[in-house]
């Protein structure tokens, strides 16, 4: 049982990082976009967005501490997989809906981005932070 609420607390951790990063990334995306094209602004938010949240998540969602390189060199496929998901998603909605608004924009970015988000958190707490001292991975629960 224990296992479970340390699990949940390192989960609601990583929402509020994650959330708190997603959302400023969703602004950032905006006021790029105006310049570069979303697939190209998507792609600089993504970078910059998550080498900071790897950081937040090492330090205080995982509690290992600073982020080394392995930890951001561990993530980059979480990282990929999330920029093709919410840029199709994006590109997607552009395609389906060309005159969608901002709120449109913003609702299937942040959607997106939550459910990558999801993963992402499986895949750290499975693989890049599995091994950490006193750290148990996340058990599937029958």
């Amino acid at each position: 049982m224990r296992r479970h609420l340390q699990t949940a607390k390192a989960f609601a951790r990583f929402v509020v990082f994650g959330g708190g990063v997603g959302l400023l990334s969703s602004a950032a995306l905006v006021a790029l976009s105006a310049s570069m094209g979303v697939a190209a602004a998507n792609a600089v938010v993504t970078v910059l967005g998550t080498l900071l949240v790897n950081e937040l998540h090492s330090r205080f969602t995982f509690r290992r501490g600073a982020a080394g390189w392995r930890v951001h060199l561990e993530s980059s496929g979480t990282v990929v997989v999330g920029y093709l998901l919410t840029t199709a998603a994006m590109l997607a909605l552009a395609a389906a809906a060309p005159d969608a608004g901002m709120a449109a924009t913003q609702a299937v970015y942040l959607g997106a981005s939550a459910l990558t988000g999801i993963g992402r958190f499986v895949a750290l707490r499975l693989v890049v932070f599995a091994n950490a001292p006193g750290r148990a991975a996340l058990v599937a629960v029958a």
